[in-house]
């Protein structure tokens, strides 16, 4: 006889959590590569009253780190990558999570805390996104309103670091132009039928030469078990210098490791970018799984 489950199964399929030092000989360069990746699975039986939808989803990301220092030249290099997905009963596949950034810094240190810099860093996507609305008939229907690479923010940035502390480093960049590509941006008029991401329509990119950049960054072992990252970015233009004019952006996550073998993570996005949307943009996630850490160096206390 067929068997049922008579309550929710909820089942993360977890990995190793595992963290591995191999120290160099005497090196320039500090690396890092992280990577993790989760499942989440949900399932109801028909007869289970109090209601639920059959599930299946993942997330995975990926962070590595190539940093040189010697004497007073420094060169700083990230690729940060989270994709997301999530399978609902009836309604087929779904983004949850999709981000690619990049970034590559040059430095000159002129103290202790501060150097000057020219840096250039990338923010953009893998897939399709969509919006999806009820139809007349109260079903799905799916409004495109971005695409792999559209948008793509590229932006380059000349100014001052200042390190507060190992963890935790500010960029005042004054001088930072920036690049937004868009591919038919015709196709993207549910998010602004003039000008979809600040792209007109019928163009494919944009520039603003006039442009500032504020980046924060923060990421330290709050204690043996718990790892808090967070990175802020503020982008103005010159020419709309109003304070609802001003682009921000905040990702941020916190890994807890509760045995040797399961970490949990909670992360999210929080955006606001008056060319996307006139409310502030807000993601998350939780989730448990897999985390394998291996670099070259002991994280600084």
């Amino acid at each position: 006889m067929k068997k049922f489950f008579t309550v929710a199964l909820i089942l993360s399929v977890t990995f190793l959590h595992a963290q591995i030092i191999k120290l160099d000989s005497p090196s320039y360069w500090k690396k890092a590569f992280k990577v993790g990746l989760n499942f989440n699975q949900a399932s109801f039986t028909s007869n289970w009253k109090a209601g639920g939808v059959n599930s299946l989803g993942f997330n995975t990301l990926m962070n590595c780190k190539a940093n040189y220092k010697k004497e007073k030249v420094t060169w700083d290099n990230e690729l940060d990558l989270l994709y997301g997905m999530v399978n609902n009963a009836g309604q087929g596949y779904r983004k949850t999570f999709d981000r690619i950034y990049m970034d590559t810094k040059y430095g000159i240190t002129t103290s202790k805390k501060w150097n000057i810099f020219t840096a250039i860093n990338v923010q953009s996507q893998f897939a399709k996104g969509y919006k999806y609305l009820k139809d007349v008939n109260d079903a799905d229907s799916a409004v495109l309103i971005s695409n792999k690479i559209a948008p793509a923010f590229i932006t380059g940035t000349i100014g001052f670091q200042y390190q507060v502390s190992p963890a935790f480093k500010i960029r005042i960049s004054p001088i930072a132009p920036r690049l937004t590509i868009v591919q038919n941006s015709e196709l993207y008029t549910a998010v602004d039928p003039v000008a979809p991401y600040g792209v007109k329509i019928g163009e494919t990119t944009r520039f603003e030469w006039a442009a500032a950049q504020v980046l924060a960054e923060f990421d330290k072992n709050i204690s043996a078990n718990l790892n808090l990252k967070w990175r802020y970015l503020l982008f103005a233009n010159y020419s709309n210098f109003n304070f609802n004019e001003i682009d921000h952006r905040l990702d941020f996550s916190l890994v807890v490791k509760v045995t040797k073998f399961v970490n949990v993570n909670f992360g999210g996005i929080v955006l606001y970018d008056h060319d996307q949307d006139a409310g502030i943009q807000v993601a998350e996630s939780f989730s448990l799984g897999v985390l394998y850490v291996i670099q070259n160096y002991r994280p600084e206390k």
